[in-house]
């Protein structure tokens, strides 16, 4: 039974409320993590809690237990000039912004106007409920697969093709 400091594999599919799919797993490797580890958000990660190997169940997850409330504080504006001296900005794109401690945070390019560009640091998810339909497919207590192509963003981690 899956319960806190576990190694478990799920196989899942995030929908909006609208169900369209935001994210899945479906067809491609399961996607391991340690119950109450704090490496998923904590809606999802209590949810599979009491859970067995082949159980499914649709787990709702709320703004508070995703990825935060929608803050209009995190939409910042910044000079068009500023901007071009670096890139040519466009609407939809993803830049990386580096905060003062050095770490390197996404923030999308929501408008760009005659003088300034609006860029959101919140998460794409923020504000949003989530549903997830999980499947448990093994429960462990150590992990068993390559932990290292877990949270990459460009197949950094050496192995072609695992963020695809």
């Amino acid at each position: 039974m899956v319960e806190t400091g576990k190694f478990i594999q799920i196989q899942y599919a995030g929908t909006y409320d609208s169900g369209e799919i935001f994210d899945s797993n479906i067809g491609l490797d399961p996607l391991e993590f340690q119950v109450g580890s704090e490496s998923i958000i904590n809606g999802l990660d209590q949810g599979v809690i009491g859970m067995n190997i082949d159980d499914e169940k649709d787990i709702t997850v709320k703004p508070e237990e995703g990825y935060g409330d929608y803050n209009d504080a995190f939409v910042l504006t910044v000079p068009l000039a500023e901007m071009r001296a670096n890139f040519d900005p466009e609407p939809g794109m993803v830049i990386s912004i580096q905060m003062e401690n050095g770490s390197l945070i996404p923030a999308r390019i929501t408008e760009v106007g005659e003088e300034n560009v609006l860029l959101d640091l919140n998460h794409p998810l923020a504000g949003k409920t989530l549903h997830f339909k999980v499947k448990i497919l093994a429960i462990n207590n150590e992990p068993q697969l390559d932990s290292s192509c877990r949270s990459c963003s460009d197949d950094s981690c050496g192995h072609d093709n695992c963020c695809s």
